[in-house]
């Protein structure tokens, strides 16, 4: 069974419910009669602008708060970027601004316009002529960032693209499996105007296809070797009889005892917004928003096809506008509930994209276990989560972004990575800086980073954050068998003592996150730790590109004062930028940190190294965190979970001389 989300019940809309269709129509409509709009200005991004969050927090559900849209526009003619504002209330522009220098998002126009664009050069083409390509319709272009090394300096100003090149065997065939090795093109995505190809030497194109899906594979010709299906894997059927234990209003979610709101933005995709979880008759809240801030590619191939290769998905494309429509029984199992997205194309007409968000829930097998092995009694309650989740297609890769609520307290997100890597031609031995995945074919090593900013609200806005290590202790007249050990626990006071890294040692380090001003029933400060997963720091020294424009992955933990113009780690405009934005230009003012409202902010990561079994469909490989309740409550929240139909307490009889 499925059912998909619509307006809420109540009359007065929710300051933080997704713009509808009408509203960017009205948003849009209004920008268009300002002076500076002209004919050749597009809509790159827009979005809802969230009301403050001392205006939310006291927010009564009864208040209209005002309803305003963001926009990113650029004017292709004139070379210019712009943000408005719009105020759906008086339906007027409230703040529009020029930005200089500014290079926004490639969009999915743009994308397609510059396929088009390079496929249509006579440079172009003679290259590709020169590797017996005659069919310019069979190739693929796509449009990489050109990222910053100082090298188009004398192309300031321009709106630039690195486009690179595929080709397919026959139409529906995997291009991805034919690179076009040492062809890059660069070209202007205002004019369309391709300003150079290079071609450094043909490389022939690898002989064998890589397609995944049986409607078009050739077994012949296709690498790996085709196998048939398996034919003895039994269905699995996830039934819920009375129903799913959710119920869903609008965006607004109550699960057990989690209460929260679905968001979506075309540059983020999914957000979580007020998350609270039900504590004896008291809502308490948790996160006031979690998003993923920004991800980062960069690749480890110095080659000539390969070096710019750095990819800031969200600030370079908008992961929002690339989501699957999620299927039944592909994506999702059992009793479904979807949340559609309303994104927009270049026009500002809205573009609704369905089945964007799945919710459903999931037995995770035991929650908790205890058997008293004197008496042989055996108590055991199953675990259960709740999973939020969207896909985003960007480019040849797939990631599936998956929040998991517990019924612990627990709170985890994972990213699942997918989809087919980036691929290169060789001949001879295969390059030192990739893996050989199929003949005349490698993917280039390179890694994944992710950056998830946290609007920390432990019961309240008044939240503190301490680093947490487990230290042995030196063998003395206290310790006199060596074996003690304890936490250490250092407050992280300022935005330049909050910048730290998972230690490179076995010390268990966490972040606790505390509220210093509510205690729990052993009077403690309440909290929530954040326990990561993945240490992961980029291979490129200080000085590089890297370092440059993607700091905030040099550090696991970055947290800062509570800014709300402060949404994005790598800074809001990261194409063909310089770098220093984002974080590390958020945590210059070294602002104070102890006792008040602080984001958190995560990095984290997949370190890939590529093998022969990533082809040409990669299995999934997760990377993630979670925040796990840390004295936040009195004892273990999920005491009440009933015992599963069939499994209640149980005596199981031992040899009592076995003990």
């Amino acid at each position: 069974m499925t059912t998909t989300s619509s307006r809420e019940a109540s009359a007065v809309p929710h300051p933080l419910a997704p713009l509808t269709p009408n509203e960017i129509r009205q948003a849009v409509k209004v920008v268009k009669a300002q002076p500076d709009f002209t004919p050749d200005t597009r809509f790159v991004m827009i979005s809802l602008q969230e009301p403050g969050k001392e205006r939310l927090f006291h927010h009564d559900g009864q208040e209209t708060l005002p309803r305003e849209v963001f926009m990113v526009l650029r004017d292709r003619k004139r070379r210019r970027s712009y943000e408005a504002t719009v105020s759906l209330d008086s339906a007027k522009v409230t703040d529009w601004r020029y930005l200089p220098g500014v290079q926004t998002a490639i969009t999915e126009e743009e994308f397609a316009q510059c396929d088009a664009a390079v496929r249509s050069d006579v440079r172009w083409q003679q290259a590709m002529r020169r590797r017996g390509v005659e069919d310019f319709s069979l190739a693929m272009v796509d449009a990489w960032p050109t990222g910053y090394t100082g090298e188009l300096d004398d192309a300031s100003g321009r709106r630039l693209a690195c486009p690179l090149t595929y080709v397919r065997a026959y139409p529906g065939d995997n291009g991805y499996a034919r690179p076009v090795e040492n062809l890059v093109a660069l070209i202007d995505l205002d004019t369309m105007e391709v300003l150079e190809v290079t071609d450094k030497g043909a490389v022939p194109l690898p002989p064998l296809s890589g397609n995944y899906d049986p409607a078009v594979r050739i077994s012949d010709n296709n690498w790996p070797t085709v196998v048939e299906e398996r034919q003895d894997l039994k269905p699995i059927d996830i039934t819920q009889p009375d129903g799913p234990s959710f119920t869903v209003d609008g965006y607004a979610v109550h699960w057990q005892k989690w209460h929260f709101r679905i968001g979506f933005t075309v540059r983020e995709g999914l957000v979580l917004h007020q998350v609270g979880y039900q504590d004896q008759g008291r809502l308490r809240p948790i996160l006031h928003r979690a998003s993923l801030a920004e991800m980062y590619t960069p690749y480890g191939d110095p080659g000539f096809t390969h070096y710019r290769k750095n990819a800031f998905d969200e600030g370079e494309y908008g992961a929002g506008f690339m989501v699957n429509a999620l299927e039944l029984g592909c994506d999702c199992l059992g009793e479904i509930h979807y949340f559609d997205a309303v994104v927009h194309d270049q026009d500002g007409e809205p573009v609704t994209l369905p089945n964007a968000v799945c919710m459903h829930e999931e037995d995770m097998n035991i929650a908790w276990k205890h058997t008293d092995f004197r008496t042989g009694k055996v108590v055991t309650r199953r675990q259960r989560r709740l999973v939020i989740s969207s896909f985003a297609v960007l480019g040849n890769y797939q990631y599936g972004y998956f929040w998991y609520l517990y019924l612990d307290g627990t709170i985890k997100f994972e990213v699942k990575l997918t989809g087919m890597v980036s691929t290169g031609a060789y001949t001879g031995e295969c390059p030192p800086y990739g893996a050989a995945i199929a003949p005349g074919l490698y993917g280039p090593h390179h890694q994944h980073f992710f950056s998830m900013r946290l609007d920390m609200s432990i019961d309240g806005p008044h939240n503190s954050v301490y680093e947490v290590d487990s230290v042995a202790l030196p063998v003395d007249e206290h310790n006199p068998h060596a074996n003690a050990w304890r936490t250490q626990h250092r407050l992280l006071a300022s935005e330049q003592e909050a910048q730290q890294r998972v230690a490179q040692t076995a010390t268990g380090r966490f972040w606790n996150i505390v509220n210093p001003q509510q205690r729990n029933g052993l009077g403690e400060p309440v909290g929530y730790k954040l326990v990561p997963s993945s240490g992961l720091l980029p291979m490129q020294p200080e000085g590089s590109q890297a370092w440059e424009r993607a700091r905030f992955c040099y550090g696991h933990l970055w947290v800062t004062a509570y800014d709300p113009t402060q949404f994005y780690a790598a800074g809001d405009y990261p194409n063909q930028s310089r770098g220093g934005e984002g974080l590390p230009a958020f945590v210059q003012q070294d602002r104070p940190l102890d006792d008040t409202d602080v984001v958190v902010w995560h990095t984290f990561g997949e370190h890939h190294i590529v093998r022969p079994e990533d082809w040409p469909a990669m299995p999934v490989v997760s990377t993630g965190f979670a925040l796990r309740p840390n004295g936040f409550f009195d004892g273990n929240p999920a005491l009440d979970v009933p015992a599963p139909n069939g499994c209640g307490s149980t005596t199981v009889c031992h040899d009592q001389d076995s003990l």
